[in-house]
């Protein structure tokens, strides 16, 4: 006889992976935009350091 199917832990899985898809894709996003912009903050790391 087949297990009867555990839906709430299927569930859970599955917004577990789309989580884990969702922060994946907003460090991509962040970094990306690290890359974009590295000159004005290179400037003001220099003024804060002197």
């Amino acid at each position: 006889m087949a297990r009867a199917p555990n839906y709430d832990q299927e569930r859970k899985e599955r917004d577990r992976q789309k989580a884990a898809k969702k922060a994946e894709k907003l460090a991509a996003k962040v970094a990306a935009r690290e890359r974009s912009k590295p000159e004005p903050e290179t400037e003001t790391e220099t003024k804060t350091e002197e």
